[in-house]
């Protein structure tokens, strides 16, 4: 992929509005990309777009926004070629598998996975004739699944999945699928989460409340310190900058010292070893509450 800020042509990035995929629109624009920034409103379509930044409407969860995305791509008035889709758009509705109910599974999955599936679909055509690059922002939530992380994770391993078999599929014909892998990242998307375990956790009945009481406190503890010590969506955009550019990318790239660490154990720990590790860190959260 060329390097030259004159023929860098289009980057489309998805869930721009905040964190990651707002820090990736600013970083790629500075790079001497003209960034389309997917956010699901006008006032943040607004907000996101500045010099080479163009905010567009797109819930990758609307088929209609992402046929005009398409035609958008197709036409654009400088015959710029998409060269890089960031696929980062997600959410975070984490609950005890028992109380999750299926209407939260099917929207986590819908955003997290059905949604990048969608826009990748609609894209790949074009990808293909310009010998474009696909980022998929996955997670460490999509190598080790923690309790309470059942949907997101879910959601998150079939991200996985999707980028191994696309790779195989259209690497022979010029198309790069590098998956990045964020630890504790400090987002938005930490608050929505605990939203979203606040709700859920209303409905619980008593029973309910005795059997998860305290492995929600530990997830409470835990996204409170990822808001307060994960790196910065900056860290992640540079990450991010990096295999979009990068001459012969490497299939993931992780962000920050945890995004590295669990990627390793995931593939070396056995299930009980991991069990019995997160099992201990849900206890020391759950009491230093």
């Amino acid at each position: 992929m060329t390097t030259s800020t004159e023929s860098r042509g289009l980057a489309l990035i998805t869930g721009t509005s905040s964190g990651i995929g707002r820090a990736t629109a600013q970083r790629l624009a500075a790079d001497g990309f003209h960034v389309l920034a997917g956010v699901r409103s006008v006032a943040d379509a607004q907000a996101v777009s500045g010099e080479s930044i163009e905010g567009i409407i797109l819930d990758v969860t609307n088929d209609e926004h992402i046929a005009a995305v398409a035609a958008r791509v197709a036409d654009d008035p400088a015959g710029r070629p998409l060269r890089v889709l960031v696929n980062n758009a997600g959410i975070a509705i984490n609950a005890p598998v028992e109380v999750l109910t299926l209407a939260d599974w099917r929207r986590q999955f819908d955003v997290s996975l059905f949604g990048q599936i969608a826009l990748t679909r609609a894209l790949l055509p074009t990808l293909l004739s310009t010998r474009g690059r696909i980022l998929n922002v996955t997670s460490v939530g999509g190598r080790i699944a923690m309790a309470n992380y059942g949907a997101y994770s879910a959601a998150k391993f079939g991200l996985e999945a999707v980028s191994d078999s696309l790779r195989r599929e259209v690497s022979d014909f010029g198309v790069e699928v590098v998956k990045i892998t964020p630890g504790a990242v400090s987002t938005h998307l930490t608050a929505s989460g605990l939203a979203a375990s606040e709700r859920i956790g209303a409905t619980m009945t008593v029973e309910q409340h005795g059997r998860y009481d305290e492995l929600i406190a530990a997830f409470t503890a835990q996204a409170e310190g990822f808001a307060r010590d994960g790196v910065s969506p900056d860290r992640a955009a540079e990450v991010i900058s990096r295999a979009a550019s990068a001459r012969r990318p490497k299939t993931r790239y992780t962000v920050g010292r945890d995004g590295a660490m669990f990627t390793a154990m995931s593939r070396i720990a056995t299930d009980r070893f991991l069990d019995r590790v997160l099992r201990s860190q849900n206890r020391r959260l759950a009491t230093s509450r």
